[in-house]
């Protein structure tokens, strides 16, 4: 049964043993770099490992931003292992309903972006009812979803 469990100092080195499949370092950055962030960031953001049961498969970090605000979704990546299995879809939804308990704030509005050439992500997020804004950076495309149903 897929699950997230909060990134903590008794699974974060199963994060770090996580791999990306070839090529797929351009479409996301390694947990590596995502809990140094989650570091920097740790008063508005949560970590997660996706879980099979007892076996990390993935990783996924949510953070907010007081700014605007809105929740966003960062580094979302499965195990080149475990990838094709629909591990990326359920733990998705398990996201947006942690996110929709607004644990940092109070917003309806999640973000996302995702490279342009990353297909299958894109079919993902759409699939789940993300729309494309408009906003282009380099390769990647924001996508958001409004969550106030």
């Amino acid at each position: 049964m897929i699950n997230l469990r909060k990134i903590s100092e008794e699974n974060f080195i199963d994060a770090f043993n996580l791999k990306l499949g070839h090529g797929q370092d351009k479409f996301v950055s390694h947990p590596i770099r995502s809990l140094a962030q989650a570091y920097v960031y740790r008063d508005q953001c949560q970590p997660f490992g996706i879980y099979d049961d007892d076996i990390m498969v993935g990783y996924v970090m949510v953070i907010y931003d007081y700014d605007i605000p809105e929740y966003n979704i960062w580094h979302m990546m499965i195990d080149e292992k475990h990838q094709g299995k629909g591990y990326g879809k359920a733990a998705l939804e398990q996201i947006l309903a942690y996110i929709s308990t607004k644990p940092f704030g109070n917003s309806i509005r999640v973000t996302l972006t995702c490279n342009k050439d990353n297909k299958t992500a894109l079919a993902l997020y759409r699939n789940i009812g993300f729309i494309e804004t408009g906003v282009v950076d380099d390769d990647e495309i924001e996508l958001t979803l409004d969550i106030s149903m």
